[in-house]
């Protein structure tokens, strides 16, 4: 069985979750903080980040999270999420590249900085400042997600893809730490919803970060 080395809160964990479960491959979950990192992990990505995924049997390490879901995408034929023509593919790497760089760097870093990472490794407070950009950008990317759903079901067209599971796992830790306001997102929202009552999408809404709890319409499916 595949081991995924990750900690709770980490969006590009998230995302090779969410697609080993729509392809119904069996993973087991292993504690790693990129912060305190030993030096097994650290001899299993030299990069020191998260996630890496480990299969024991084969003595097989994958790291990088767009290596890995390439790997997964090209040795598993059932349920393909970069799908669709070779315009389609293309737009779906595009989008997965603008939610794992863009928003990550927008939105989740600095959301995961001041609200995680200060409170639980440097015991500081967080800069308020900092949030209210944060939260601006994310109102920024939500009304391009907007725009993205007047055509389409899901972002990248037709059928769900890893666009759709790279957005969501960004917007999932930013929706834990309180950064996301709906307001004046319905599309955007209606999405997300449809996505957090997948059965891929139940257990990270019921998993917690140890100190920091989410906002009560976090894991409510309809919330």
């Amino acid at each position: 069985m595949w081991r995924i080395y990750q900690f709770p809160l980490c969006p590009f964990s998230r995302k090779v979750r969410l697609l080993m479960s729509e392809k119904g491959v069996a993973y087991e979950l292993w504690r790693a903080n990129p912060w305190d990192a030993n030096e097994e992990f650290w001899s299993l990505n030299p990069a020191g980040r998260t996630p890496v995924l480990r299969e024991e049997g084969k003595d097989v390490t994958l790291c990088d999270s767009a290596a890995i879901c390439e790997f997964l995408e090209e040795t598993i034929d059932r349920v393909p999420m970069i799908n669709g023509t070779a315009l389609n593919r293309a737009e779906i790497r595009r989008l997965v590249a603008l939610f794992d760089e863009n928003f990550f760097a927008d939105v989740t870093m600095p959301l995961l900085h001041e609200k995680m990472k200060k409170r639980i490794v440097m015991r500081q407070p967080p800069n308020g400042g900092i949030l209210r950009e944060a939260m601006k950008a994310a109102h920024h990317h939500l009304d391009y997600i907007d725009w993205l759903r007047l055509n389409s079901p899901w972002l990248a067209g037709a059928q769900m893809s890893l666009a759709d599971l790279a957005a969501a796992a960004q917007i999932s830790v930013a929706d834990y730490l309180g950064g996301i306001d709906w307001t004046g997102h319905e599309p955007a929202h209606d999405w997300y919803l449809t996505l957090k009552c997948r059965p891929s999408f139940r257990p990270l809404l019921s998993e917690r970060m140890e100190v920091i709890q989410p906002p009560t319409h976090y894991s409510n499916p309809d919330g």
